[in-house]
């Protein structure tokens, strides 16, 4: 079997009372079952499916999360309140304002 590079969720539907599988990637696919595994084989295979019909029509095909690269780096937009305050509670702490935000993220 080929390795399969996409991110999938396997969760419960209350509404439809069965497992949904979904994929990131490719948010308007889902696939429900009764049976937690095969909803995840279902999306699975609707993926692999879907994307052989984009590659045949020669549309682009979503890069998998797993194989993006990331810097590191992403900039938030906020309120100079917000920014005010989160830089006093960094200086209280004697940290960096990068420091205390990754904190925030992470907790």
């Amino acid at each position: 079997m080929a390795v399969d590079p996409y991110t999938y969720r396997v969760g419960w539907s209350a509404e439809d009372e069965e497992f949904v599988g979904t994929c990131v990637e490719f948010p308007s696919l889902s696939w429900l079952d009764e049976n937690e595994d095969e909803a995840f084989r279902g999306i699975r295979k609707l993926v692999r499916e879907t994307v052989a019909e984009m590659s045949a029509a020669s549309e682009p095909i979503p890069e998998p999360i797993s194989l993006r690269r990331y810097s590191g780096k992403f900039q938030v937009r906020t309120t100079p309140e917000i920014h005010r305050r989160l830089a006093i509670e960094a200086s209280e702490a004697r940290v960096s304002l990068n420091r205390l935000v990754n904190s925030k993220l992470l907790g």
